[in-house]
């Protein structure tokens, strides 16, 4: 009997997701979908997104978006909660209406479930560190941390996890601090 060789998926065939209010991700060939963010996962991401912003109001180094299309390839092609680049890379891989190629940053907001936390933990840490993801950030809504990898060769490695009262710095974002508790404000 013939093993049968499922089809890969690739970005393109991403436009023709139904509009249901999944997300709808390819990685390496693969359909990945999960359910839309719950308001917590969303409170975290405004959260974030106004310390950074207010960051670079202030530092004018570069440019976040929030679930910002990134697409790395034919096969792989991600929804991020966050994602940073800085202004010398740009116009390079974000002059379009898709990131085409590695932000500078990406963070990730595990949201409860096993399969979330594998998908970001495992998953798509080794797809940003194929694709040269500087910096990584895993939030983790359950233990209250943030987790700061360091891209090493194509690796993202563990460089710090903070938590409570602790400020989460950046090797990106020269003095930038966030105050982990102040992530977590609903």
């Amino acid at each position: 009997m013939a093993t049968q060789i499922q089809p890969l998926v690739t970005v393109d065939d991403l436009e023709y997701m139904p509009e249901d209010g999944n997300r709808y991700e390819v990685i390496e060939g693969e359909l990945i979908v999960s359910k839309a963010p719950g308001l917590t996962h969303q409170a975290s991401s405004v959260a974030l997104t106004i310390r950074l912003g207010n960051y670079l109001l202030d530092n004018p180094i570069g440019r976040i978006w929030t679930t910002p299309g990134v697409v790395f390839g034919e096969i792989s092609g991600v929804i991020p909660d966050i994602a940073y680049i800085s202004s010398e890379r740009l116009k390079k891989i974000a002059s379009g209406e898709r990131i085409e190629g590695a932000p500078d940053l990406v963070i990730e907001i595990v949201s409860p479930g096993i399969p979330s936390a594998q998908r970001d933990r495992v998953v798509k840490k080794q797809l940003y560190g194929k694709y040269s993801v500087k910096e990584y950030w895993l939030v983790d809504l359950i233990r209250r941390t943030v987790e700061v990898y360091l891209l090493r060769g194509s690796t993202l490695e563990l460089a710090a996890t903070y938590s409570g009262q602790e400020e989460v710095v950046s090797s990106l974002l020269p003095g930038f601090r966030s105050k982990v508790d102040e992530m977590f404000r609903v």
